[in-house]
């Protein structure tokens, strides 16, 4: 359909048939992924299981969403990040914490809460990984932390893979309240070993009248270590913090209580936004529905498709003013506002990137960096352009352009993987290891080195010629099995939640809540000042 009669010149128009087959094929196939994503998602949710969340409550305990949940301003939505995390590993879904970004008496907040109902709270290697990446966040964006805490320590069996890299978590509350990064602990139960560092090195300690225990060795060890006797209380209970150590600063009686106080002192950080909030009133919502966000990208990813269908559902008002839309046209460049805020897009339109794309590319980000301007990468690509002809070309010093550009940007970046996300295409459009603010992925994404069809022949032809070599007979069987068993393993490997279980990515989102999730992470990243590069490039190989 057309934009209605009327709209600014700027608008996209679109093309989308949603009573064409193929749009009804497309939705089913979302619709199905939609529905494997909420039975995982249901797992984090889960906690520990029905026996654990009863023992929890019997204890007259609020769970670990519920405390989030009463310490949020109400009616104001919660970002969780990473709920996949350890998806598909030996641990819970959800390592056993529950991370993001909420909204705390008008103050744009990180967040993180212990899951006391796995295992206690304790931490895994996944818990690691997915705290760490949530201090990163928060320093990043100039986002409060706030901790709520209720674990164990680290799970002893896995102590291996935590004990050395866990002191990152200790150096990352330091170097927040360094940089003046406000950061609250609330502790509702265990804080034990290491993790009475927590509250030790936050700026402000909440506890909870008879629940919260802190200390660096419980009664047990303290008995093997200097034979002294002591309970609980007598080492690490509020009521001693609060009165003969002054660790605690806040004194609660109960844990809404704790979620109270921990609002008020929030109340009271005199926290301000790097940049201004847009005025609500000038924000206009897209010109089409985002629920037709659903039947636009196709279940075989083979299959092209056109990424101005997508910023013209996520966008203010459908409007895109494009950047040399007639040069390399296999990528969509050009400038938008979404929820008020300015970006400069980037997406892919065909998959491969050849050498007009790439240095197309290298001049957008340039500019954005001029100007200030955060970029949001919508990725689907194969990759760059290989073969005698592009060689020749360039492809190599053009591609390394495009990612010397996007290495040395300054200004945030947002990525959505919306379909491939392969090879060294991924890294070009701001991949994990290229520290976008935030990456997201829809549940129709893929991502790997290259295709599995690609890979698996690749090694074929590999084994092929070296058998050849050696004047030995090819055997043609054992290929076709080994074949089959890499394209199993690639895909299972490239799917949206196995890389999100290693959080590769921030979250597996719902297409049609892009536009949501976007808005609150550009939002998050004006808490902070936004500035791009002035120069500082590096040597671009011409």
């Amino acid at each position: 359909m057309s934009a209605p009669a009327g709209t600014p010149s700027s608008a996209l128009p679109s093309a989308l048939d949603v009573q064409a087959p193929e749009y009804a094929d497309n939705r089913a196939a979302m619709l199905g992924k939609l529905e494997q994503l909420e039975i995982e998602h249901a797992k984090a949710l889960a906690g520990g299981g029905e026996k654990y969340v009863a023992r929890h409550r019997e204890r007259g305990k609020l769970l670990a969403r519920e405390r989030i949940e009463l310490l949020l301003d109400a009616d104001t939505p919660f970002l969780e990040l990473s709920p996949l995390a350890a998806w598909g590993s030996d641990y819970t879904t959800g390592a056993s914490l529950v991370t993001g970004i909420g909204v705390i008496e008008g103050v744009e907040c990180l967040i993180t809460a212990n899951d006391p109902t796995v295992r206690g709270g304790a931490s895994n290697p996944w818990t690691l990984k997915k705290a760490l990446r949530a201090n990163e966040i928060a320093y990043a964006n100039r986002l409060p932390c706030v901790n709520l805490v209720e674990s164990g320590g680290a799970d002893l069996p896995s102590q291996k893979e935590i004990f050395i890299p866990g002191g990152a978590l200790f150096r990352d509350l330091t170097r927040l309240s360094e940089a003046g990064i406000p950061t609250i602990a609330v502790v509702f139960g265990n804080s034990t070993a290491g993790g009475a560092y927590i509250p030790g090195m936050s700026d402000h300690v909440i506890m909870v009248e008879e629940r919260a225990k802190v200390f660096l060795g419980g009664p047990p060890l303290v008995k093997m270590a200097t034979g002294e006797e002591a309970d609980d209380e007598e080492l690490g209970g509020a009521g001693m913090h609060a009165r003969t150590s002054g660790l605690a600063d806040h004194y609660a009686l109960d844990e809404p209580d704790a979620l109270r106080r921990a609002r008020r002192v929030v109340a009271r950080l005199n926290w301000r936004k790097a940049h201004p909030d847009p005025d609500p009133e000038t924000v206009r919502e897209p010109l089409y529905d985002p629920e037709e966000l659903l039947g636009i990208v196709p279940g075989e990813l083979k299959v092209p498709f056109d990424p101005r269908e997508v910023i013209a559902r996520i966008v203010d008002g459908s409007e895109f003013d494009a950047f040399k839309p007639l040069y390399g046209t296999s990528l969509v460049t050009g400038w938008a506002r979404l929820h008020g805020y300015p970006v400069g897009i980037l997406a892919n339109a065909q998959g491969v990137l050849f050498s007009e794309e790439s240095q197309k590319a290298t001049q957008f980000i340039q500019l954005a960096n001029q100007r200030d301007i955060p970029l949001l990468f919508l990725h689907n690509t194969t990759g760059y352009m290989v073969g005698k002809e592009y060689e020749q070309g360039g492809i190599v010093k053009h591609g390394s352009m495009m990612i010397n550009a996007v290495s040395n940007s300054k200004v945030p970046h947002l990525s959505v993987l919306l379909g491939a996300s392969y090879g060294a295409g991924h890294y070009g459009m701001c991949g994990r290891a290229f520290d976008p603010r935030f990456l997201f992925a829809w549940p129709s994404a893929k991502s790997a080195v290259m295709g599995p069809q690609q890979l698996a022949g690749v090694l074929s032809i590999v084994m092929r010629e070296s058998a050849a070599a050696k004047g030995k007979p090819f055997d043609e069987e054992a290929d076709a099995g080994l074949r089959a068993m890499v394209e199993q393993q690639i895909e299972s490997e490239s799917l949206p939640m196995f890389l999100s279980g290693r959080l590769y990515d921030d979250g597996v989102i719902d297409p049609r809540d892009t536009r949501t999730v976007l808005g609150i992470c550009l939002s998050a990243i004006h808490t902070a000042p936004v500035s791009g590069a002035r120069g500082g490039f590096g040597i671009f190989r011409m």
